[in-house]
């Protein structure tokens, strides 16, 4: 076990192997991040750091927003895809002075490092893992900003990153910020922000994310969905202006011509079990057929659990899909994209 997580568990984490499960009341921490503000552990999160004079180029070349027009400083939302043009995987993408940081699920992290390094070829660009250099921690909720201000002198705008005394801050929108920190150094900002803010678990941070409408990829979900299914265009993950990437014709050619069936939607789940993501979705317009399936999910501080799907738009209007089969328990549609299916 890590430094860190050592350090967390004497502060009543309770951890198995993937992840920091919470510290001791999940309820509890699941009502600070809808009504106050969260300081969570994002171990269950990797980190691959790329760098080299051919990084942008390479990037460019393989994800699916515009990484060449992205500043020193700032941050996106991005994808990479299999040549058929199906998500492999999602990441929250920093550009820095020098170097690009990509954060992406832990379980998918090796796999994806080391099937990017294949196409590096003769670029000069090096991809690493630095999940051992950089503890990530997120803080979430109302009093977001000012927490990070008073740890860092001040907080980035959305989508906007400082670097600063070796830590990293990064605004994912106004409520919600991601911290990357040497060890040493998490400790202490975890010390001062635990003293205002509710340490919390990943069940809580996932639950923002999904209340947020930004999905994850996991090891379930990959290849499942093309970007528009995932709301990549609604949250400005994918780019049409930009060069070829894998599977870009594909996506772009869903984009101009239309014919997208599915797209992501925020549910909830009045249920006791927790669903997986990969769970297929039913709908009586589609009989045995699944008409969608579970993206991400978590427990839900109103009870149940709240999720992202994506489905049949049709399904998504009826407000009908039902769980693991025709006749499972009914889930309601929270909200809907507001874009046309395209």
């Amino acid at each position: 076990m890590s430094s860190w997580l050592q350090f967390l568990e004497g502060r009543g984490a309770r951890a198995d192997a993937r992840r920091v499960a919470d510290f001791g009341d999940a309820n509890a921490e699941l009502a600070a991040a809808r009504d106050a503000t969260i300081v969570a552990d994002l171990s269950h999160n990797a980190l691959i750091e790329v760098t080299g004079d051919d990084a942008a180029t390479f990037l460019q070349g393989q994800l699916t927003n515009d990484v060449e027009a992205l500043a020193i400083g700032a941050a996106q939302w991005t994808g990479w895809c299999s040549p058929k043009g199906r998500l492999i995987a999602s990441f929250l993408l920093v550009r820095l002075s020098g170097r690009f940081l990509l954060m992406l699920p832990a379980e998918i992290a090796a796999t994806t490092t080391k099937r990017l390094s294949m196409f590096v070829l003769r670029s000069k660009v090096k991809i690493a893992d630095a999940s051992g250099f950089l503890e990530r921690i997120g803080v979430a909720g109302t009093q977001a900003r000012d927490q990070v201000a008073s740890v860092l002198g001040e907080a980035p705008a959305a989508l906007r990153a400082i670097e600063k005394d070796g830590v990293i801050a990064v605004a994912l929108d106004a409520k919600r910020f991601v911290l990357l920190a040497p060890d040493a150094r998490a400790q202490q900002i975890w010390l001062v922000l635990s003293r205002s803010a509710t340490p919390a678990g990943a069940d809580a941070w996932e639950w923002t994310s999904i209340r947020a409408g930004m999905p994850t990829v996991v090891a379930a979900t990959q290849e499942a969905f093309v970007p528009q299914m995932a709301n990549f265009d609604l949250i400005g993950a994918v780019s049409f202006q930009k060069g070829c990437y894998p599977g870009q014709e594909i996506v772009a050619r869903t984009h101009y011509r239309g014919g997208l069936k599915r797209r992501m939607a925020i549910a909830h789940f009045d249920a006791d079990a927790h669903p997986a993501p990969g769970e297929s979705l039913f709908s009586p317009a589609f009989g045995d057929q699944a008409a969608g399936v579970v993206a991400n999910a978590a427990p839900s501080p109103e009870g149940g659990f709240d999720a992202l799907v994506v489905a049949q738009i049709e399904s998504l209007e009826g407000d009908d899909l039902r769980w693991k089969s025709p006749e499972g328990p009914r889930i309601r549609i929270v909200s809907r994209p507001n874009a046309p299916a395209s």
